[in-house]
């Protein structure tokens, strides 16, 4: 299995993954152009896809939706939206399990404030990668999906600290501070310390707000609890806003 985000954050977030038999785009929230050229940059072309795959309607996750011409998945309850606008259209139930070829995946509910929005986990070969950004808190279903991943997409968006002196309007910190927001990098971390075992290679922290956080801080917040656990070769790296991040191979 190949992963790699091609953005990640309030600006638009996507992520491709390769097996090998099949190529999925999770979520298009940024142009059409700039998903074509960094998968370029891959080596993919768009026409490769096999599947995209949206976790839930917001612009940065959904933006490139409607002109995206490749088998396209949706939650049930998010149909209505599409099924005037894109071409080749699937829905999901969330809570079971699907498969695009030679990949499960396994779709479960997170709190954020869309109408269905969903966490993935992607296995093929005994190998599990799971994705969860947007989400206002964890849930006990939540950290049962994410359990046994090798690869976790995790959301690390703000600190708490540095949103509360932010510019953001009153009104707009309470909505990302709130259980149906994001989590801050003390909630991220909380939720990776029950996350880690002795194979989770590597774990993306995903999402990062730009004016709220910093890399630096978000990265010494999992390192620290990976440090306290004393788990050993897990790798950590940061999903870049506005270009491809680290290919990772499982």
């Amino acid at each position: 299995m190949r992963v790699c985000t091609l953005a990640s954050g309030s600006s638009g977030n996507s992520l491709f993954i390769q097996t090998n038999n099949t190529k999925i785009l999770v979520d298009a929230g940024i142009s059409l152009r700039q998903i074509k050229s960094r998968l370029e940059n891959l080596g993919v072309e768009i026409s490769d896809i096999d599947a995209v795959i949206v976790t839930h309607e917001h612009t940065d996750h959904a933006l490139s939706i409607p002109k995206i011409e490749n088998t396209t998945y949706v939650a049930s309850a998010t149909l209505n939206i599409w099924k005037d606008k894109v071409r080749n259209l699937k829905e999901f139930d969330t809570g079971n399990s699907f498969t695009v070829r030679d990949v499960l995946i396994n779709p479960f509910s997170v709190p954020h404030d869309a109408l269905d929005p969903v966490g993935f986990t992607f296995e093929t070969d005994h190998k599990k990668l799971s994705i969860v950004t947007d989400i206002g808190t964890s849930t006990s279903l939540v950290k049962e999906r994410l359990r046994g991943s090798n690869i976790l997409v995790i959301e690390f968006n703000h600190d708490e600290e540095i949103l509360k002196y932010s510019s953001y309007p009153w009104e707009l910190k309470q909505r990302i501070m709130s259980r149906l927001g994001h989590l801050s990098n003390r909630q991220a971390a909380t939720l990776l310390a029950d996350l880690l075992h002795n194979e989770l290679f590597h774990v993306v922290l995903a999402h990062l707000s730009e004016i709220n956080n910093s890399p630096d801080v978000a990265l010494r917040a999992a390192y620290s609890v990976i440090k306290k656990v004393g788990v050993e070769n897990i790798n950590l790296s940061l999903a870049p806003r506005k270009k491809i991040g680290e290919v990772l191979t499982i």
